[in-house]
């Protein structure tokens, strides 16, 4: 089933990179605010579940633009273009993310970033790689040598200022934060030690179920907000080297407790 979501992600990458500086306002469409799809999303996610239905013709589905098949047995979960807002504007930061779970847990994750041909994979029990070599989290201990990603809550405005607030509270101790705009990358730049934590509220299931493999693989950790494991149905994400977790996720509870639910 690897060989599968490998050649969905590169079939999609295909079809996005066709497409890319070629968007224009007639092919972008408005989901909620703040919130696009553009005609990439959704060709690319039909091919991706054309692939998959070829070869997993009993598999159920669960994607961003389209099927939204229930619980059990095994189901695919997918972004077909994770960085929309960038991609629409050729800014060079965006992924295809497709995890498969089984009876609720994830066994496969990946994560294809088509501007730098970076295939991220990992298999449960098996650890996670880059391009077919092993990766691994950071061992970074001290926040102030710390580098950390996160996302805007630009579907949830009203959580801006709690949000500006958790921001200037882990900024006082990090080294950096960055803010890229594709969380399925974030993920992966943690798996691979490229990045050490990360934090978002809102995200959605297809955004972290690879990442969520991914960077359990690669020994880190990754919780939601009151540090329960497997954020995906939640979607506020603490991700971590695992070394660094009990920081950011303490700096991210004292700000959120009591504004959202468990």
């Amino acid at each position: 089933m690897k060989e599968t979501a490998v050649l969905a992600a590169k079939e999609a990458a295909r079809i996005i990179k066709k497409h890319v500086g070629k968007i224009s306002q007639a092919n972008i469409d408005l989901k909620r605010k703040f919130d696009y799809v553009t005609r990439a999303d959704h060709e690319s996610e039909k091919k991706i579940i054309e692939v998959i239905r070829a070869r997993c013709p009993d598999h159920k589905i669960y994607a961003e633009e389209s099927i939204k098949d229930g619980p059990g047995g095994y189901r695919w979960l997918i972004d077909p273009l994770d960085g929309t807002t960038n991609y629409i504007h050729a800014y060079p930061i965006y992924s295809v993310s497709i995890a498969l779970e089984h009876d609720g847990e994830i066994v496969l994750g990946v994560v294809y970033d088509p501007t730098r041909d970076e295939m991220f994979i990992a298999e449960k029990g098996k650890g996670a790689t880059l391009n077919g070599d092993p990766i691994k989290v950071s061992t970074i201990d001290d926040p102030a040598m710390s580098l950390v990603l996160t996302g805007f809550p630009f579907r949830s405005k009203k959580m801006v200022d709690l949000y500006l607030s958790s921001f200037k509270k882990i900024f006082a101790r990090a080294s950096d934060i960055r803010r890229d705009g594709s969380a399925a990358l974030d993920f992966c730049a943690i798996a691979c030690g490229r990045a050490d934590a990360f934090w978002e509220i809102g995200l959605s299931p297809w955004d972290v179920a690879a990442g969520y493999l991914m960077i359990s693989e690669a020994g880190g950790m990754m919780t939601d907000f009151f540090g329960k494991k497997n954020p995906l149905w939640t979607g506020n994400v603490v991700a971590s080297n695992g070394i660094l977790h009990p920081w950011i996720l303490a700096d991210v509870q004292e700000t959120f407790a009591g504004h959202i639910d468990g």
